[in-house]
C-alpha cells in the first residue's frame, strides 16, 4: 500500500486556527500529515531546507497558508518539484486580496496551485491534495466519492 503524505506549513502561529482545518480534513480522509510553522521572511533557510527534503521524506504534496505578503507557497515551490497548494489568508487592511495576489502571481516554471481564501480554502486545499494523492493512493477514491455524497446532502 502506498503511503500518502502531506506537509502543511503555516506562516505564523496566528494562522493555526485556519490551518487546523487542513489537518481536520486530511484526518477525515486518513491522510498522514504534519503541520509546521515557519515564515518565508523570518525563517527563509528553514523553509528552503524543508522544501529540499520533502520528496526524500516521502511527502507528495505541500499545503502552505500565509497572509500579508504571502510568499510562503512560492518560496517552497521554488525549492521543490513536489506539488504546492497555496491558501491565501485574511489580513488587515486588505482582507485576502494581498495574500491572493502574492500567492497566485508565480513566474513560468514555478507553479503553485491556489485555492479560495480562509477556512473554505483550507478545506479545499486538503481536498485538492487528496485528489492529487488519489492518483497513486487508490484507496482515497472511494473516500472522495463518499465525501462528495455527504456534502451534496447538506443544505445550501
Amino acid at each position: 500500500m502506498t503511503r500518502c503524505s502531506v506537509v502543511v506549513v503555516a506562516a505564523s502561529k496566528s494562522d493555526l486556527p485556519i490551518m487546523d482545518e487542513v489537518g481536520k480534513t486530511l484526518d477525515w480522509f486518513g491522510v498522514t500529515h504534519n503541520l509546521v510553522v515557519m515564515s518565508a521572511h523570518r525563517h527563509p533557510e528553514k523553509v528552503r531546507a524543508l522544501a529540499k527534503k520533502v520528496r526524500r521524506n516521502g511527502t507528495q504534496v505541500i499545503i502552505a497558508g500565509a497572509g500579508m505578503s504571502a510568499h510562503l507557497a512560492g518560496v517552497l515551490a521554488s525549492h521543490t518539484t513536489v506539488p504546492v497548494i497555496g491558501i491565501p489568508l485574511y489580513t488587515e487592511p486588505f482582507g485576502a486580496l494581498d495574500s491572493l495576489l502574492s500567492t497566485i502571481q508565480m513566474p513560468r516554471g514555478v507553479p503553485v496551485a491556489v485555492v479560495s481564501a480562509g477556512r473554505a480554502g483550507a478545506v479545499n486545499a486538503a481536498i485538492l491534495a487528496v485528489e492529487i494523492l488519489s492518483i497513486k493512493c487508490g484507496s482515497l477514491v472511494a473516500k472522495l466519492d463518499r465525501y462528495r455524497k455527504e456534502i451534496s446532502s447538506e443544505p445550501g
